[in-house]
């Protein structure tokens, strides 16, 4: 079902018919946040000049792990979404990754979402699929993400009523807008404004690590109604996933 080695990265490198063995490639295994983990490795690789120009990519393939005996099974979809992080010249704080924030809850956390068998009773045991623990998920996420977004936020000054769009992991329609909910009831403000939170689950469901950097596409090329970006604009990525894993980044355009 999986094919974990040689890595993922080490055969995109290969299908690009890249040779310079100073382009190192490997994966991130860190779970629905591993594209904003991996832009915050390339922006920090960067920062101390280790690197020019990177690639990350959110990719996953999760119809080879779903239980088709589950009803989880139907939000889940594949995707696979590119970024490329490269270092400029000029004024650092005009544009790219103005703050971040991570965190790892491994306690009773760990077992939200695994690897399980199937439900259907004649299946093979030995073939394992992706199970979640949905409520579980649902009350670490609802209390912690929105936490992580501030401390973000925090971090580099920005007030949330500067931000233009939320970015967030496309797992469910309702938990993302209780995070913005309970993200501005943070700073005391109970009425969200319209068209801050894209969304894409509708049309493209939940590929893990891919949702994001899809999501961004979509804005970025004018798909979606009532979202676009401009030069300036600042927006904060977020995202929680299996470990349990939350992280987050306000990047200005």
């Amino acid at each position: 079902q999986t094919d974990a080695v040689p890595s993922l990265a080490s055969h995109i490198k290969h299908g690009l018919g890249i040779v310079n063995p100073n382009c190192v490639a490997y994966d991130v295994l860190f779970g629905c946040p591993g594209w904003i983990l991996g832009v915050t490795q390339a922006d920090a690789f960067i920062k101390a000049g280790l690197s020019k120009k990177i690639l990350v990519i959110g990719t996953e393939t999760l119809s080879r792990v779903i239980d088709h005996y589950d009803r989880d099974s139907m939000i889940f979809s594949d995707g696979a979404g590119a970024t490329v992080v490269e270092a400029r010249t000029g004024d650092e704080n005009t544009e790219g990754i103005i703050a971040s924030s991570m965190q790892s809850h491994c306690g009773d956390e760990l077992k939200y979402i695994t690897m399980g068998k199937s439900y259907l009773p004649d299946a093979d045991p030995s073939v394992r699929y992706i199970k979640m623990k949905g409520r579980k998920v649902y009350e670490y996420a609802i209390k912690n993400v929105p936490l992580a977004m501030k401390a973000c936020l925090d971090g580099c000054g920005i007030h949330v009523t500067a931000v233009k769009k939320f970015f967030l992991h496309q797992a469910n329609e309702k938990m993302d807008e209780g995070f913005i909910r309970n993200l501005f009831k943070l700073y005391g403000i109970k009425e969200v404004p319209p068209h801050v939170m894209p969304m894409s689950i509708h049309k493209l469901g939940n590929s893990s690590v891919a949702t994001i950097p899809t999501l961004l596409d979509l804005v970025k090329r004018g798909v979606l109604d009532n979202h676009d970006l401009q030069k300036g604009d600042i927006i904060l990525f977020a995202s929680v996933g299996a470990g349990m894993n939350i992280n987050a980044i306000c990047y200005r355009i």
